[in-house]
């Protein structure tokens, strides 16, 4: 590993040169700070969030296509003393040595967050930056399936590839976030033996360049992430039900059987999916169906639509190199030289240039009009990364629509699915944006995109992995998440070994925020298992459709108020120190502790439940006290799932699908001990008439002392919405008849005398 020559701000050189002394000026948006070595920009974008920037003279930062946000008029205030000057905010203070020239990140009363260690621009971009505390606990960067929560004494690569999701926001649980402005192959440091606590150094840039946010809560620190990058829109309804897939469906009529038997079974149902090879031989990117094996598929589409299954279909940025579009493309320079992998059946394709606007606009013209046009619901972008070829060397001396392959390589999957999701956003305008990508970059969010996690392996080690690879994700900014459950390499459902792995996955599909089943071999389809195991597949289904009225209303969280559906302990319990290191626990929503089982033949799983207050076995209603770890039962039926006290559970019936009408009532379970509160979300389901307001949200709070639920008047209406909804509230923990309500939109109490605390 190389060491810089730098020291703090200014090199070693210029320090014994007696180099002039640094100078400092305001400008109309910040504080700029001008050294022989370049010229240092603070800037306000938000009382807790500040741009830094430092490089040669008329520097203007690094190509970044992920901050979107535009500039306002932050109030500050410019301070000097005979050490430092300092740029104040309402909610932070910025110090900038004189000597060093090394910013120092700190609260509004001084007390110091984390601080620069200097930079060095020699090779590459070099970063560092210090904090007082012994040892480091730092998260996000994307996804890394290294089976690490807590990257201390690791270095995390982020560079785009199958199972590795190169997202450049690293988080702290002391409350602070940095969004690293630069899509060249980044490597970060943290807590290495020797080095500093955290060092980023990129491969690529024309200087240090990012931005800098203050919680202190882990979810202020996102809001503050999505207040530059972009708000994640509303997901349609149907997409938090089952999906089921296979690698692939091989004609029209195998696809059109799965649905058919789902509903015949009477299992509950969403959407389907057409992975791959759909096409003729040779006519990769064609967006064309084999019409041998899809005689009309806007036929199977409809009929789908006929059956309440919603559909999406795979397609790629890669093309074969004779097909209509790929001249196309390549006619305008939308395509990069053809690629050679041992990976794909043609073995040599062209991958089109999604920095080009281009390229982008002709490529999803193309899709439109190929498949667009037949009713999908929705796009599978696999290998989104790109993959060319699989090899790095390959795309760092790509020139791009953008620059540079070096300098702008990660960046790849944001403008491929923004490709996708504005044009369907304007070519669909009835549907919902919806995207399932294999990679992102920062501000994916803003295009309704899930990312999963790759062509993973159906083994015990690989799903363990999963848990943490996806809060860090999530952690990083991105809320959407999801695993092949059982894994893509998959075994068989007629191996008992795979049965059990295969079930524990399934458990943890349904508190993750898409529940998809998907694989190569033999279909994971739930008949395809034994009577047992099919029965609690059944049972976690019907969980999963009652959960429906909670998980939707978090994703209304996401979008109205930058939430995280699926949390890492530190999002809720950063002051808790053993609950910073946990890999294999997570708040699903703020209600609900999922600790699921990831070892082979376990019949129980230690759990820790962190914070202060009351926790409830979901299963059994016993509560327990916070700040222990409990050993779990956990049969092979059962995943470990534990609520907060004070939380208001909704929990629908169950339907065969998303929006299916029911008359039933939806459960309003409380769980006493605290004072609590929650926001019952619902709209159309589908559309963007929830962006002009059609939607409504009905507010409730349990006052624990009183032991009375109170129902507060509705805000809001849609389009369709039911004049009445009955509810039947009723005490978790405590066996009873509950106290049914027809809530008619006014204001509503119900007392629970019964429910203890």
């Amino acid at each position: 590993m190389w060491k810089s020559l730098f020291i703090g701000g200014l090199s070693a050189c210029a320090l014994a040169a007696h180099a002039a002394p640094p100078t400092m000026q305001r400008v109309g948006t910040g504080m700029e700070v001008r050294t022989d070595q370049g010229v240092l920009t603070i800037e306000p974008v938000a009382p807790r969030v500040v741009h830094v920037r430092f490089g040669p003279a008329g520097y203007a930062g690094n190509y970044n296509p992920a901050v979107i946000a535009q500039p306002q008029k932050i109030a500050f205030e410019i301070g000097e003393s005979t050490d430092a000057w300092t740029l104040s905010t309402a909610g932070l203070k910025v110090r900038v040595g004189r000597q060093d020239g090394n910013v120092s990140f700190q609260t509004p009363d001084g007390k110091e967050i984390v601080k620069e260690g200097g930079r060095d621009l020699s090779r590459g971009v070099v970063q560092r930056f210090y904090n007082d505390d012994h040892g480091t606990v730092l998260y996000g960067l994307g996804q890394h399936q290294n089976g690490l929560i807590d990257y201390g004494g690791n270095i995390v690569r982020l560079q785009q590839a199958n199972r590795d999701v190169a997202v450049p926001m690293l988080v702290s649980p002391k409350g602070y976030g940095i969004l690293w402005n630069n899509a060249a192959v980044t490597d970060v440091e943290v807590d290495i033996p020797s080095g500093p606590p955290i060092l980023i150094r990129s491969e690529a840039g024309g200087g240090v360049d990012y931005h800098f946010m203050y919680g202190p809560g882990l979810d202020d620190v996102i809001k503050g992430y999505r207040r530059l990058t972009g708000t994640a829109p509303m997901m349609p309804r149907w997409t938090w039900g089952l999906w089921q897939s296979k690698e692939h469906y091989k004609t029209q009529d195998e696809l059109l059987s799965v649905a058919a038997k789902y509903r015949e079974m009477k299992v509950p149902l969403d959407a389907v999916i057409q992975d791959w090879q759909y096409w003729l031989p040779g006519q990769w990117g064609s967006h064309e169906f084999d019409k041998a094996r899809f005689p009309d598929p806007a036929a199977m589409v409809r009929k789908l639509h006929d059956q309440n299954v919603h559909t999406i279909i795979s397609v790629w940025a890669r093309l074969d190199p004779d097909t209509a579009n790929t001249k196309a493309l390549d006619a305008m320079g939308g395509l990069y030289p053809p690629t050679y992998s041992n990976v794909y059946p043609a073995g040599k394709g062209r991958w089109y240039d999604a920095y080009n606007p281009r390229a982008r606009d002709l490529y999803w013209r193309q899709v439109m009009r190929g498949l667009g046009t037949l009713g999908f619901d929705g796009w599978w972008l696999d290998a989104s990364e790109a993959e060319l070829g699989g090899w790095w060397g390959q795309m760092r001396e790509l020139q791009t629509g953008a620059g540079p392959g070096s300098v702008v390589y990660n960046a790849y999957p944001l403008l491929h699915t923004t490709a996708v999701h504005d044009g369907m956003k304007r070519d669909q305008p009835g549907k919902r944006a919806f995207i399932l990508t294999r990679s992102a970059y920062a501000g994916q969010q803003r295009n309704a995109a899930i990312t999963w996690s790759g062509d993973t392996m159906g083994n015990w080690d690989v799903f363990r992995r999963q848990i943490p690879a996806g809060l860090n994700f999530m952690l990083s900014g991105i809320p959407y998440w999801s695993a092949d459950i059982g894994g893509f390499f998959g075994g068989s459902p007629k191996d008992p070994a795979y049965t059990e792995l295969f079930t524990r996955w399934f458990q943890f599909g349904v508190f993750n925020p898409m529940f998809r089943v998907h694989g190569t071999g033999d279909g994971k389809e739930i008949w395809q298992f034994d009577d047992a195991t099919q029965k609690i597949m059944r049972d976690y289904i019907d969980l999963r459709y009652r959960l429906l009225p909670y998980i939707y209303s978090a994703s209304w969280d996401v979008t109205h108020n930058d939430g995280t559906m699926m949390r890492a302990l530190a999002f809720d319990f950063r002051e808790d120190e053993h609950a910073l290191h946990i890999p294999d626990q997570y708040m699903f929503g703020k209600a609900l502790l999922v600790a699921p089982v990831v070892q082979a033949k376990a019949r129980a799983r230690d759990v820790y439940l962190p914070g202060k207050d009351a926790w409830y076995d979901f299963w059994s209603g016993a509560r327990l006290a916070a700040g222990q770890v409990v050993t779990a039962q956990a049969d092979i039926a059962t995943i470990p799932l534990y609520v907060r006290a004070g939380s208001i559970l909704p929990l629908g019936p169950v339907k065969q699908f998303a929006d299916e009408k029911s008359d039933a009532p939806v459960d309003l379970v409380v769980y006493p001990g605290k004072d609590g509160a929650y926001e019952l979300y619902d709209d159309g389901g589908d559309g963007y008439a929830y962006e002009k307001g059609a939607y409504a949200v009905v507010r409730m709070t349990w006052n624990d002392g009183a032991r009375r639920l109170d129902i507060a008047p509705r805000q809001g209406r849609y389009d369709g919405m039911p004049a009445r909804q009955a509810f039947a509230v009723r005490c978790g923990p405590t066996p009873g008849a509950a106290v049914k309500v027809v809530y008619d939109g006014k204001a509503a109490s119900v007392a629970l005398p019964h429910c203890g605390g």
